[in-house]
């Protein structure tokens, strides 16, 4: 019986093929979507009240309790926030103008499976940030390389009393790995 369970257990979490490549579309299409996020919410032209819905909407793509790295060419340590407080962080950055730009965007791991059956896989982005102010005072650039932990689950939703299951996607910790001008 024991022998039993676990293989259909098995049986279960297994991405198949055709799945493994709508779970690898729908990860990369969250992660562009967190990009024109961070670039809405970084613009001082950005009204506030929708910069707090954009924010809202970001939220939304990360695991509880995920932390985006911060870094800067002044300083060799990086510094770690809530998803929140970074956005926040971000909307109240010192410039006149700010511009974020995320290229290059691929996965460097295949996903794995965790023992609770979630798999986990990295992408990696570079992110291009320009900072200026109106009289020229305040003006720096620099290219961040970053990995986005994305966790994959299989979840269930009820729709006209049926139980269909899916998967879904959701986005961890960012970790800033290098950063260069």
């Amino acid at each position: 019986m024991t022998l039993l369970w676990s293989i259909s257990a098995t049986a279960q979490t297994k991405v198949d093929p055709k799945r493994k490549q709508a779970i690898d579309s729908l990860a990369l299409e969250k992660v562009r979507d967190l990009s024109k996020y961070i670039s809405i919410i970084g613009d001082k032209e950005t009204q506030f009240s929708e910069a707090q819905r954009v924010m809202d909407r970001a939220e939304e793509l990360f695991a509880t309790d995920s932390e985006m790295g911060v870094s800067s060419l002044s300083k060799e340590e990086v510094t770690y926030y809530k998803v929140r407080e970074y956005f926040e962080r971000l909307m109240a950055l010192n410039y006149d103008k700010v511009k974020i730009e995320w290229y290059d965007i691929h996965y460097v791991s295949d996903l794995e499976q965790q023992p609770d059956g979630t798999f986990v896989g990295v992408i990696t982005i570079y992110q291009r940030f320009e900072g200026s102010s109106n009289d020229g005072s305040l003006n720096y650039k620099d290219t961040t390389k970053k990995d986005i932990t994305i966790y994959v689950k299989k979840k269930e939703t009820q729709i006209a009393g049926r139980i269909i299951e899916f998967w879904d996607v959701m986005l961890g910790d960012i970790r800033v790995t290098e950063t260069s001008s």
